[in-house]
């Protein structure tokens, strides 16, 4: 069944996103995300195209993480997607963002370090 753009909840979308990381699950991860979609990690300074950059970037990642990684400490909702402040695998703040498409899938995230109360970063 799928579900219409009028119904898509970018919040549970992302709430899914947080749960494939707490879980390691590389393959749910992936399915939230657009064929073509893009990150822009300014953590690392690294921009990733496509499934499988981002499955490159984020499988040691996950296989690494530390607790209490990808706990949610804040959630917006924005003009473009969805705002989140949480734990990054390593345990440290990071802001990230989030755009869908059209068909409800992850098209562009961006994110980097959490510095006290304003973030280093800022969506295009």
């Amino acid at each position: 069944m799928s579900i219409s753009r009028d119904e898509f909840n970018p919040l549970a979308a992302v709430v899914d996103w947080l749960d494939a990381c707490r879980r390691g699950d590389l393959n749910a991860l992936l399915d939230l995300y657009d064929e073509r979609a893009v990150m822009e990690c300014g953590c690392e300074g690294v921009t990733l195209t496509g499934r499988h950059s981002i499955a490159a970037y984020w499988a040691p990642k996950l296989e690494s993480k530390r607790v209490p990684a990808f706990k949610l400490d804040d959630v917006v909702l924005t003009g473009h997607g969805v705002r989140i402040d949480y734990q990054s695998y390593e345990g440290k703040p990071v802001r990230f963002y989030f755009r869908f498409d059209s068909s409800n899938k992850i098209i562009y995230t961006s994110c980097g370090p959490l510095i006290g109360r304003a973030a280093k970063i800022s969506p295009n």
